[in-house]
């Protein structure tokens, strides 16, 4: 009898474990994984002190992969996903859900040290295409420009090429960064960089924010539809699966104090 009440209490404590141990895999966004997300997870974790997380913000075609492959609990991704990946998702036996969780804007910047303060779309267009390589086309000072970018796989670098390019292709002369760090990184150490980062990196040291026709990337004039470069931002997850710890997560991110974060880290809020 009394092996067997150590055997019931050990089994027990073997499933309480398991539960404590949970783990919560997100992938995708490098915009809400580098800085938004981790900060969410901690303040998750007040309530919820025994959840693991594994991030990997590697851009938003790794996320929307992850859920097609079932390898992710949460894709993050910066932009909308295409019908091409939701057929790729249907054969997989994967339903996308794609949840918005944040409204972003694209920040055009450039080295702190350029006298230039604003640019029409055109100049940007012009700028991120190709058509214009030198600061004295657009009004400043002499010298080359040299353009980042975010890499293939990121949602921002396929929203900047929708929103700003008309789908055309970036200048050949372009370089690609991993994350929105590097591309400010890059613009601060050289006088004649652009490139554009997400609202939650503009006051990266060394860089300064350009207006865009007249409109400077914030809350106020994204929500009056006043700059170009807007945009939505999603958490994805697999539809047809039920994952409590996920909706949980989710739960919290759109609840008030999700929200609150989601402002502090200069994100706007959904609601």
């Amino acid at each position: 009898m009394f092996s067997k009440i150590i055997s019931t209490l050990a089994l027990a404590a073997v499933c309480a474990s398991a539960n404590a141990g949970e783990t919560l895999v997100i992938k995708g966004s490098d915009t809400l994984g580098a800085k938004l997300v981790p900060q969410l997870k901690e303040q998750f974790r007040v309530t919820h002190p025994d959840v693991n997380f594994e991030i990997a913000a590697e851009g938003s075609s790794t996320g929307i992969s992850a859920i097609i492959t079932s390898t992710a609990d949460i894709g993050m991704s910066s932009r909308p996903v295409t019908e091409k990946e939701i057929s790729q998702g249907s054969l997989n036996g994967v339903e996308i859900k794609s949840i918005v969780v944040a409204y972003d804007a694209i920040a055009v910047i450039v080295n702190e040290k350029n006298p230039i303060t604003e640019l029409s779309t055109d100049d940007v267009y012009m700028i991120f295409t190709g058509q214009v390589d030198d600061w004295t086309s657009v009004g400043g000072n002499p010298g080359t420009i040299s353009i980042y970018t975010r890499n293939t796989a990121s949602g921002t670098y396929k929203d900047f090429q929708k929103l700003a390019m008309n789908m055309d292709d970036y200048a050949p002369s372009s370089q690609k960064m991993a994350g929105n760090e590097q591309i400010a990184s890059e613009v601060a150490k050289n006088p004649n960089g652009i490139g554009y980062v997400g609202l939650a990196y503009i006051a990266m040291p060394g860089v300064k924010v350009v207006s865009i026709d007249g409109a400077k990337p914030c809350k106020e004039s994204v929500q009056a539809n006043s700059y170009p470069y807007a945009r939505e931002t999603f958490y994805l997850v697999d539809g047809k699966k039920e994952n409590k710890l996920a909706q949980q997560f989710i739960d919290f991110t759109l609840s008030p104090e999700g929200q609150q974060i989601v402002d502090a880290v200069h994100f706007i809020p959904v609601n």
